[in-house]
């Protein structure tokens, strides 16, 4: 258990642009060129992933923001897309991946994590903590933690389609929308080109 979801916030926060965070989840995400693998090929297979997909204004492609990635930084979507992500287990069902995208402005008013994922059955830190505060939700509700509702992903959620309700679900809409691998990067620049009018 990491703490990716508060790195890619905190490249959010300092950062201009329209940002995405996405989640994906389903217990066995695939990625390539990662630091924390052992291997050549940099594969890790993580429980949950978050990162930062970023559409500069003035600058094609959009990029992404993976601190876990030993990819270039930021890493430009198209490149992410082939090396990190990769085709490679479209044969293995049981690695499909999905993506949670959520507007970074929705994403911050509700998100909230108090890092109780990063601890053992005791209590105790599995990892140290990063050096910054929690992330805490802006909508005043009080709620500490609520990761397991962004990680959270039922087949009923993931959209096919790039209409306009599935859009306008990843920006303004608290878990914004569920789609298929297959589909992300088009439907990224879609979000993006709604975002921009």
């Amino acid at each position: 258990m990491r703490s990716c979801r508060q790195h890619a916030s905190r490249i959010v926060w300092h950062r201009q642009g329209d940002s995405v965070v996405r989640l994906d989840d389903m217990s066995r995400i695939p990625l390539w060129h990662q630091k924390a693998s052992k291997r050549s090929d940099g594969l890790v297979i993580w429980d949950y992933h978050v990162i930062c997909v970023q559409r500069i204004p003035g600058s094609s492609p959009s990029v992404v923001w993976d601190l876990d990635s030993n990819l270039l930084l930021p890493t430009p979507l198209p490149l992410y897309m082939s090396e990190s992500i990769g085709s490679s287990f479209h044969l293995f069902p049981d690695y499909k991946r999905y993506f949670r995208i959520v507007h970074a402005p929705i994403f911050f008013k509700y998100f909230a994590s108090d890092r109780r994922h990063m601890k053992d059955h005791d209590g105790g830190w599995i990892h140290p903590p990063p050096s910054y505060d929690p992330v805490t939700a802006a909508d005043g509700s009080g709620t500490k933690h609520n990761l397991n509702e962004y990680m959270n992903i039922s087949s009923m959620e993931v959209i096919n389609n790039f209409e306009q309700d599935s859009i306008n679900g990843v920006l303004c809409k608290k878990l914004g929308a569920v789609i298929d691998e297959n589909l992300l990067e088009d439907f990224l620049q879609r979000v993006f080109s709604a975002i921009k009018s």
